[in-house]
C-alpha cells in the first residue's frame, strides 16, 4: 500500500496537466480521497462545541457540578456522590439529548437531500406526528406505567412514523410535468403538510380521551421533554442513530447522485425509487424513535442540515455536519433551560422559539430567490 500526498490533477490541455486551483487529494493505495481543509476544521470545530455542551448539560443541575470536576468524574475520579450525580442522574439526560439531536439532524438531512428543498423535514412532512399518535395511543390506552409504556410507546412511534411515511409517498405517487412516474418532491410536501395537520388533530382527540394523570403525562411528552428518560431509553436511540447512520453512510455517493435531477441521476445507473425508499425509511427511523424517547422536538430536523449547509458551504446538506448541529442544538436548549431560562422549560419549547424565526428567516429567502429567477 502506498501514501501519497499530492495535488489532483485538473484537465489537460494538449498533455499539459493543469493544477492550478485544484484541491489536494489523499491517495492510499488505490483510494483517492479530497482535501477539503477549511470543512475538516468546521467539522472539528462543531464537533467540539457538542463535547463542551455535553459536559455542560451534565454539570448543570440543582447542585452545579464545577466541569473540571465532571471531566475528573467521567474519566474515573470524583467521590461517591459526585459520580451518582454525574453517572446515575444526568450523564444518561445528556447521552440521549446528544443522540436523539444526531439522529434528528441526520433525518432532515436525508429529506432534504432527498426532496430538493430545506422545508421538507420529518416535522413538517407528518412523520413526528405520526410517531407521536403512535407513542401517545400507548400512553393513553396502555397507562403510564409498566411494559406497554416502556416497549410499547418506541414500537408504536416506529410503526406510526412508518405508516405515515407509507401513506404520505403512496399518496404523492404520480405522473411528473415530465412524463415519468414516481414521487416528486412538491407533492409530497404539500401532502405531508395535509397529513401533518390531520395527525396533529388526532393527537388532540386521543388527549381528550385520556384521565387526567395521563392526560398531563401526554402534554409535558409532546413538548419535548428530557426530564422523564433514563438508561433504557438511551439503548432504542442509539441503536435508531446507528441504523441511519450506517444507511446514510453507505448510501453518500446514491444521495449525491439524487440532488442532480432526475435525468443526470438515472444516466447514472442509480435506482431512483428504490434508493429513495431506503433512504427515506431510514431517516423515518431515526425521526420516529426519537420522537417516541423524548417527544416531538420542533425545527431541529430542519435546521440543522440548513446550518451545516451554511457553515460547511457545501452544494447539499451534509450528513454528519448536520447530526453535529442537531446534537448541539438539542443539548444546547436542555443547557439553555436549566441555566439560562427562570425555568426549567423542555428542550421542545426553547428549540421552537429558535426554530420559529428560523423557518421565516428560509421563507423569505425562498421567496427572495424565486422573484429574482
Amino acid at each position: 500500500m502506498t501514501l501519497s500526498l499530492k495535488p489532483r490533477t485538473a484537465r489537460t490541455t494538449k498533455g499539459v496537466p493543469q493544477t492550478k486551483g485544484a484541491r489536494p487529494a489523499l491517495r492510499i493505495g488505490p483510494i483517492s480521497l479530497v482535501l477539503r481543509p477549511v470543512m475538516v476544521l468546521v467539522v472539528a470545530a462543531l464537533a467540539a462545541a457538542a463535547l463542551l455542551l455535553f459536559c455542560l448539560d451534565i454539570a448543570t443541575g440543582d447542585s452545579h457540578i464545577p466541569l473540571g470536576r465532571v471531566l475528573d468524574v467521567l474519566s474515573g475520579g470524583g467521590t461517591r456522590a459526585q459520580r451518582f450525580i454525574v453517572l446515575d442522574s444526568r450523564l444518561p439526560r445528556a447521552l440521549t439529548a446528544l443522540v436523539v439531536g444526531a439522529a434528528l439532524g441526520l433525518s432532515g438531512a436525508i429529506t432534504q437531500s432527498i426532496l430538493h428543498n430545506p422545508l421538507a423535514s420529518p416535522d413538517m412532512l407528518g412523520i413526528t406526528a405520526g410517531a407521536g399518535l403512535g407513542a401517545i395511543s400507548v400512553v393513553v390506552l396502555g397507562g403510564s406505567t409498566g411494559l406497554a409504556a416502556t416497549l410499547g410507546a418506541p414500537l408504536a412511534a416506529l410503526a406510526g412514523g412508518l405508516l405515515t411515511a407509507v401513506a404520505i409517498y403512496l399518496l404523492a405517487w404520480g405522473r411528473s410535468p415530465t412524463g415519468d412516474r414516481g414521487v416528486t418532491g412538491l407533492r409530497l410536501v404539500l401532502i405531508g403538510v395535509g397529513l401533518n395537520a390531520l395527525l396533529l388533530a388526532g393527537i388532540n382527540w386521543v388527549i381528550t380521551r385520556a384521565d387526567l394523570q395521563d392526560a398531563q403525562r401526554a402534554h409535558l411528552w409532546l413538548n419535548g421533554s428530557l426530564n422523564s428518560v433514563n438508561r433504557d431509553n438511551l439503548v432504542p436511540a442509539a441503536l435508531a442513530l446507528a441504523v441511519v447512520t450506517l444507511v446514510a453512510l453507505g448510501s453518500a455517493r446514491t444521495l449525491a447522485a439524487l440532488r442532480l435531477g432526475t435525468d443526470t441521476t438515472r444516466s447514472l445507473g442509480v435506482r431512483i425509487q428504490s434508493q429513495q425508499a431506503l433512504l427515506i425509511g431510514a431517516s423515518v427511523v431515526g425521526a420516529s424513535v426519537a420522537t417516541a424517547i423524548v417527544g416531538p422536538v420542533g425545527f431541529v430536523a430542519l435546521a440543522a442540515p440548513q446550518i451545516a449547509r451554511r457553515l460547511l458551504r457545501t452544494p447539499g446538506e451534509p450528513l454528519i455536519g448536520s447530526a453535529l448541529v442537531g446534537a448541539i442544538l438539542v443539548v444546547g436548549a436542555d443547557v439553555a433551560s436549566r441555566s439560562i431560562l427562570p425555568a426549567d422549560l423542555p428542550v421542545g419549547i426553547v428549540t421552537a422559539a429558535f426554530g420559529g424565526p428560523f423557518l421565516l428567516y428560509l421563507l423569505v429567502r425562498m421567496n427572495r430567490k424565486a422573484t429574482l429567477s
